[in-house]
């Protein structure tokens, strides 16, 4: 069996057994983020992640544990969709960490000849609420289809350089709306590698993830620009954005690793 199958394997016997020791007082307290919260303050910079450290706490593995063995549903929607973001977030360290992987997420299953395996996305390896999940199925039937809310885009981070960064910090319920609204300014304003307007060309460069989810976000482009018109502070790059005319150029998305330098 491959090293990583083994890790896997070991990963969920852990976080099963976490679970059924602490089934009773993890379900008491709900959907507590607080393990996750210390470990992105201390472990994640700049959005960089140290998985070394990870791997190494084990109050994550508690975590991840909790996760298991705690059912979304039964929270207010705003805690639903902090719970499932934060799932996401943690699950793809644990993958990452499970794997071994220090160069990038797209290594992990790779496609064999015309064989796909869906990458790391379709590896059915997350536990919440005793169900087995794989990323993208945290994604896109958990996530976007219920709650129809764009700006979770700037939340889940699938461990590249390319991604919105991962934030210092765990999503909660009663703080969901500005923890978002402050990921689409961060994501938007302060990566101009990513995303930044050319006002003298009329042009405005956009990560790929507008072109994959621009749908999310607006019918069509022109709308798509209009939304993000308001993070934009009043000016001429602002204006090229509500006029819904300019034209969008697709910045190279960096599928590298988003982890700390040694």
């Amino acid at each position: 069996m491959p090293r990583s199958r083994r890790r896997l394997r070991a990963l969920a016997l852990s976080v099963s057994l976490l679970a059924a020791a602490g089934a009773t007082r993890a379900t008491a307290q709900g959907a507590s983020h607080e393990h996750f919260d210390r470990l992105l303050r201390t472990h994640v910079r700049d959005g960089l992640v140290d998985y070394d450290a990870f791997a190494r706490a084990p109050e994550f593995a508690r975590y991840l544990a909790q996760l298991a063995i705690t059912d979304p549903a039964t929270l207010p929607r705003a805690e639903q969709l902090a719970f499932w973001i934060n799932a996401y977030n943690a699950y793809t360290i644990a993958q990452i960490n499970a794997h071994g992987e220090r160069a990038s997420i797209k290594n992990i299953n790779k496609s064999l000849g015309l064989v796909s395996t869906g990458g790391a996305w379709r590896e059915r390896m997350a536990t919440i609420g005793g169900v087995r999940y794989t990323l993208d199925e945290i994604e896109h039937q958990r996530i976007r289809p219920v709650f129809r809310e764009p700006r979770i885009h700037f939340a889940l981070v699938c461990a590249a350089i390319g991604c919105p960064p991962l934030r210092s910090e765990a999503y909660v319920g009663e703080r969901l709306e500005a923890q978002l609204d402050d990921q689409a300014r961060q994501f938007l304003l302060r990566s101009p590698t990513k995303n930044r307007v050319e006002a003298s060309t009329n042009t405005v460069h956009l990560s790929r993830i507008f072109d994959w989810y621009g749908g999310d976000f607006a019918s069509d482009r022109a709308g798509m620009l209009r939304w993000l018109a308001r993070y934009w502070p009043a000016g001429a790059e602002r204006r090229v954005l509500e006029q819904g005319q300019a034209r969008v150029q697709w910045t190279t998305y960096d599928w590298s690793l988003n982890r700390q330098p040694r």
